[in-house]
């Protein structure tokens, strides 16, 4: 176990205070052969919800799974691994794989007897890290370009006339002549903004390895003009995403560049979506991947019963119960089969068919250099929508 490697990790956070909610991260754990302690990024869902339902059910025979809350996970997986006291199962966002990985913190899932067979490909390729699976995941997240049809219609817009940068201009352009508002979208500088600056700078070519190309500037000029002549809130330089979701559900906004996890409260309010179009037309622009991948951390003191437990409450999880679990998180199951029976359970989830088939992970190809990537898109983008 590479020590100073965890301590890099864990930054400039006070780790002995993230972990101190929760029972020493693991400790119950490693004084209870038959409970599996499981990590949960989800601090949202109470054991009321069909979530928690979910994780039960998951429970292999003679076990139960003890959900260990906590709003950010990558801390307080650091101190435990470091401590010897990790949880038997971790949930972390997708981006921090590699960074989790480089630290000795997790174990590769295939030899601990985790079934890493029938997920979409673009799902295994984003959990491997040097060829390695370390990470997979019950469903994605990603984003798509929301709009609200009578205040398009009002405008005269066609949604269908919507295929580039230059016809969402003009449809945006149309909107806010109507007497309506334009966009919103977040651009807070922190991952979030980047995850919704990514459909542009790849829908203008962009690849990730050169971010400093003219498709990173097209990019933030787009967004920034957006701000600059009123057809986006100012207060998209510090909204995240669920701000930015509010602001285009109490105003007059015509588009909302948002994710699928507002799929169901869309539909409520009969709202549509397109994907978001590439800069010179054809196929959607690719999207972002988003969610978490489910890992199971390192022990130095290894107990092969417990992991081979571990192993089948991740192979429950997002294979026996996948329909479930996706459906609990309001995420695209990542196998093709459960998808679809998605689709028949939640009709306004098929409108994320097409944008889903364009999702694509961030650290796939980069690894941990994404980080540095990611920072170097969040700074420039600030100054750009802030008009520097």
């Amino acid at each position: 176990m590479n020590n100073v490697k965890i301590m890099k990790a864990l930054a400039s956070v006070s780790a002995l205070a993230l972990c101190s909610g929760l029972s020493a991260c693991g400790s119950k754990s490693a004084q209870d052969d038959k409970t599996l302690t499981f990590l949960d990024g989800y601090s949202q869902y109470n054991e009321d919800t069909p979530w928690a339902k979910a994780i039960r059910e998951c429970a292999p025979d003679g076990y139960t799974v003890e959900r260990l809350l906590q709003d950010e996970t990558l801390s307080p997986l650091t101190t435990s691994v470091r401590e010897d006291n990790a949880p038997d199962i971790s949930m972390i966002d997708v981006t921090v794989l590699p960074t989790v990985v480089d630290a000795g913190m997790v174990v590769d899932l295939e030899a601990a007897g985790v079934d890493t067979t029938g997920f979409y490909d673009s799902i295994i390729d984003s959990g491997k890290v040097d060829g390695v699976q370390y990470g997979i995941s019950y469903g994605i997240n990603t984003l798509g370009l929301y709009y609200k049809p009578d205040i398009l219609e009002k405008a005269g817009v066609d949604p269908a006339s919507i295929t580039d940068w230059d016809s969402l201009n003009a449809a945006i352009g149309k909107v806010v002549d109507a007497g309506y508002k334009g966009i919103t979208f977040s651009g807070i500088a922190t991952e979030e903004g980047v995850f919704q600056y990514l459909p542009w700078f790849w829908g203008a070519g962009g690849d990730l390895s050169k971010p400093d190309s003219q498709a990173a500037q097209d990019a933030r000029d787009l967004l920034a003009g957006w701000v600059s002549k009123g057809w986006a809130p100012k207060s998209s330089t510090t909204n995240n995403q669920s701000a930015a979701w509010d602001v285009f559900l109490s105003g007059d906004y015509g588009f909302s560049e948002m994710g699928s996890w507002q799929a169901k409260s869309a539909s409520e309010n009969g709202y549509k979506i397109l994907s978001i179009p590439s800069k010179n037309g054809g196929e959607g622009a690719p999207v972002p991947a988003g969610g978490e991948f489910l890992v199971l951390p390192y022990h130095k003191t290894a107990n092969d019963a417990k992991q081979k437990a571990a192993a089948e409450f991740v192979n429950c999880m997002t294979d026996t119960n996948l329909l479930a679990v996706a459906e609990a998180a309001g995420y695209l199951a990542s196998k093709e089969d459960v998808r679809q029976q998605q689709f028949e359970d939640e009709p306004y989830m098929k409108e994320w068919e097409d944008p889903a088939e364009h999702a694509q992970g961030r650290t796939t190809k980069l690894g941990i250099k994404y980080e540095s990537v990611s920072s170097g898109f969040a700074q420039k983008l600030q100054s750009a929508l802030n008009g520097k």
